[in-house]
């Protein structure tokens, strides 16, 4: 089968077509013809030689696809060959075929294409997982996410508002602001703003309840500064690095709770559980219209460099995906 093969660690010209045996589906697991598969921030990294896949998964990358079932392995009860899935995988996604947990995939919901499935796995369940579960989002509390217009922002911004929270998103354009606006958030554009003073003006002078950050650095901060009383911040990211002087007074006097995790390196139990939280309470959203992955460009599979590319760039706005 034809895959995206790391050459070495690089740049995105490091990606290139190759061809490997069809992986074979163990005990519970799945293998799925893919038609989409997602690109997301850890693939960048993976590229670049920092984000080793964890033992036992492909090495090459890919954390989300969408396409058809055509075999199964032993102890497989949910699934059966024809039926359309999307599912959160380890690694191996940017291929003609994929091995996946059968409790880490979901059907595909009615009305969304297999380009759109794709673009669901990795961020819904990063979302899920840190602004619901780690940062206990409530209705009627405001919610801070930094890079509202990629595919985690977008997501959550959707996911935020539909629960009954109120969200602020940052973005560095006016047009990713405008974007962010149509997705339901009050916008701020750190270019031209600070958004802490924005924050506190916003929510008269109370703060954001939960701050979902992949910014990190001089960010860390300013999120404690941003933060209401009792509030939860969730690290999930650290684009600008993972280490600043943190005066931790402030978390202290109000309360805080610092917060963050991964998803890749998550049990099989785990991911299996917020699946079936998000069949349960997302999915029927997605398949009533009321929530959608906001697509930014589509690239064949032979062109995943160009897809790596333009995720450097950070001009997108929502997913980007490749086609197989």
């Amino acid at each position: 089968m034809k895959v995206i093969a790391i050459r070495e660690p690089g740049g995105p010209e490091v990606l290139e077509l190759a061809e490997i045996e069809t992986p074979l589906p163990a005990h519970g697991e799945i293998l799925i013809r893919v038609n989409a598969a997602g690109v997301n921030r850890p693939d960048t990294i993976q590229r670049m030689g920092l984000y080793p896949p964890p033992p036992g998964a492909p090495e090459t990358p890919g954390l989300e696809v969408a396409g058809e079932v055509v075999a199964t392995g032993p102890g497989v009860t949910r699934w059966q060959a024809g039926d359309k899935v999307c599912a959160l995988v380890g690694g191996g996604g940017y291929a003609e075929y994929c091995l996946a947990h059968e409790a880490h995939a979901l059907p595909v919901p009615k009305g969304l294409s297999m380009t759109e499935a794709a673009a669901l796995p990795e961020t819904f369940f990063t979302v899920w997982t840190n602004v619901f579960e780690r940062g206990a989002l409530k209705p009627g509390e405001t919610l801070l996410v930094h890079g509202g217009t990629s595919g985690i922002g977008t997501t959550a911004i959707q996911l935020a508002a539909i629960f009954g929270s109120k969200v602020i998103a940052t973005a560095g354009s006016a047009e990713k602001c405008a974007a962010c606006g149509k997705l339901g958030a009050h916008a701020v554009n750190y270019r031209e703003q600070d958004f802490v003073e924005s924050v506190k003006t916003l929510t008269d002078g109370r703060g954001a309840d939960v701050i979902l950050d992949m910014v990190g650095g001089d960010y860390i901060e300013r999120n404690i500064k941003a933060a209401a009383v009792d509030g939860r911040i969730v690290s999930i990211a650290f684009l600008n690095g993972s280490k600043a002087e943190v005066n931790f007074m402030p978390v202290m006097l109000k309360r805080l709770t610092l917060t963050g995790s991964t998803l890749r390196p998550r049990s099989i139990e785990e991911k299996a559980a917020l699946a079936s939280a998000l069949e349960a309470k997302v999915w029927p959203l997605i398949e009533a219209g009321r929530v959608k992955p906001l697509i930014d460009n589509v690239f064949p599979l032979a062109r995943a460099a160009d897809a790596h590319a333009l995720m450097e760039k950070s001009s997108h706005i929502g997913k980007i995906v490749l086609e197989i």
